[in-house]
Parts: C-alpha cells; structure tokens; sequence
C-alpha cells in the first residue's frame, strides 16, 4: 500500500519496522525494502521478497554517525572525515563489524555498510524508528535481485505487491543511481562502487586517492557483472552505430526501443526512441525509470547511446555496463 509521508504514516511505519514487517522508502539516491537491521527474521524476509542469495550484504540505514560504534568494531579516522563530510547523503561506509552484528545483514562476512541517507522521509522514520528503541534499518533496493532499481513508490508497487506492509511515497530520488562504498576493511580506503558521490571528492577528503578493488576485496550490493538489468536483451552502442543500425532496419523490422541523449530520432525509424537529459546529474536521475518504461515496451531489443567518457559519467557508465552485460 502506497501513502504519503505524513507524520501518522512515518509512525506507523516505524512501528511496523519494530515489529517484523517490510517498509519501503525513499532515499535520496533510490528506494529501499526496510527491516528492522537486529532482528534477523525481519532481514531473511527481505532476501526473500527480493529472491536476493543469502550470502550477499545488505547496508544498514543509520540516523546519524553516532550510531556508528554501535555496527563497527573499529572507525578509521578516513572514514570519521567522510561521514563528517557527505552524511547525512549517498554515501556507504564498509567497517569491520561489531560482534553483535547478525550474519543474515552482513551475509555471513566480517564487515557491515553502513549509511545515513539524506532523505527527509528516510530521516524521519529512521529518527521514529531510533525513538522506538531501533538502531538500524537493513535496506537494499527495493526491486528485485539483479533488476533496475526503483526510483519511485510506483516502481517499488510494481515488484512487490502485498509483500510489502507500506510504502511511504516521497517521490521521485533525486540522485537516481545507488550510493558510493568505500570500504575500510584494509590497509588502505577502496571504492567498491562507483555511486552519487564522485570519486576525486572522496579523494579530497581522504587527501589521497582510494584505491579500486581488487581480489578479496570486501563483498558490496550491486558489484555484480550484471546488475540493474531489464527484462529486454540490451546492449550500449555508440551514436554512430545506432544511426547505421536504424538504416538497416528498412521500415518496422524489429522492435526495437532506443534511449539517446546526444542524436535525435531519424525520421525513418518507427521504433520506440527515448531522449534522455545530455548532462550527467538529470541523466542519472531518469535512468532508471527510462530503463523500466523501455522494458515495458516488450521489445526485441534495447539500444543504448554509450554516454561520454568524463569522469562525471562514471557511475552512470558502470550502471549501463552491467544493465548491458551480457555472460
């Protein structure tokens, strides 16, 4: 059941947290399928809502840093720099555990993500939740394993159904692509996911650029070779190869759905063709939801404009590598 965010609601929401149930809520990046993160019942029901294997992490939403001790054993002074710089915000934190934290959250490893979303109906039920004697809220996107992440209460409707207690609608994320993670569970900071926060920001921060993960690095949500996925075979293409694939077609041919955000629709073509924003920040924002809307059309097949090559497109080109991949 989708409601508005007003003050009963998020009270009943947090009740509802407390005793057992699902809740779905926005964040400023996209909407997550809450459980009460100590209560390991609660957190198995959503692996299961989400057909998410058992051995995978999920984040754990916090109020604010000083929640912190109470999930990590140890809080490295980078990390304490990073919270105090972009939380409340898109921001995941990977930390050595604290002995109390229970294996269905951190899939059986020794770390635990952790975020404060910036959200103000996130905040506000997690502030709800904290008074209610919760400490954390284990929210991974709310669609289900490997597919696009939802951005709207709709979107979250649309995979889940009654498996959902509520949904409190904020609205549309406004970052639309998932958060950062930097984890510090090594000699040194590593971004395990590119995200909303951009990487020579953390590097600002750190005074140092973290390193790219590599092998046996910390397990992290949405690192998968394919993730985000639609239904519909998709592939990226270059602009160039899309104008000469559409001359091909030679009238209807395939359906065919097109997302572009530099070439316009030729005049020929009689497929499906999205225009997406041309700068990076509106592009993320509406990827997602573009994503759904063309696998909805049923195609043969998506076609995606490869986006530019600056580092301000990177998080949006790792969420297309893996919604395109293909093994």
């Amino acid at each position: 059941m989708i409601v508005s965010p007003t003050p009963e609601n998020v009270d009943r929401a947090a009740g509802m947290l407390r005793d057992g149930e699902l809740v779905s809520f926005p964040t400023e990046t996209v909407y997550g399928l809450g459980a009460d993160a100590r209560n390991p019942d609660a957190v198995r029901r959503v692996f299961a809502a989400k057909r998410r294997p058992a051995e995978h992490p999920v984040i754990v939403h916090i109020a604010d840093a000083s929640v912190l001790p109470r999930w990590a054993r140890s809080i490295p002074a980078g990390a304490k720099a990073l919270a105090a710089a972009f939380w409340p915000g898109p921001l995941t934190l990977i930390l050595p555990r604290a002995s109390d934290v229970n294996d269905t959250v951190t899939g059986g490893g020794d770390s635990v993500g952790l975020r404060v979303p910036g959200h103000p109906v996130a905040q506000a039920l997690l502030q709800r939740f904290f008074a209610l004697g919760g400490d954390g809220v284990a929210a991974p996107s709310a669609n289900r394993f490997g597919r696009i992440s939802a951005t709207t209460a709709q979107h979250v409707a649309e995979d889940f159904g009654e498996e959902i207690a509520l949904i409190l609608d904020g609205g549309a994320c406004s970052h639309g692509i998932e958060s950062t993670i930097v984890a510090f569970t090594d000699h040194e900071p590593a971004v395990l996911r590119l995200g909303a926060v951009p990487v020579e920001n953390i590097a600002a921060v750190l005074g140092s650029a973290p390193r790219l993960p590599g092998a046996g690095a910390a397990r992290a949500p949405g690192t998968h070779a394919s993730h985000y996925a639609p239904h519909t075979p998709a592939r990226l293409m270059a602009s160039s190869e899309i104008l000469r694939a559409v001359g091909r077609l030679g009238g209807p041919g395939a359906h065919i759905a097109v997302l572009a955000h530099s070439v316009a629709q030729p005049p020929t073509f009689e497929g499906a063709w999205f225009d997406a924003p041309a700068h990076n920040a509106a592009y993320a924002q509406e990827l997602y939801a573009n994503l759904r809307a063309l696998d909805a059309l049923a195609a043969d097949e998506i076609w995606i404009e490869t986006p530019p090559d600056g580092p301000e497109w990177s998080a949006v080109r790792d969420r297309l590598r893996r919604a395109t991949h293909r093994g």
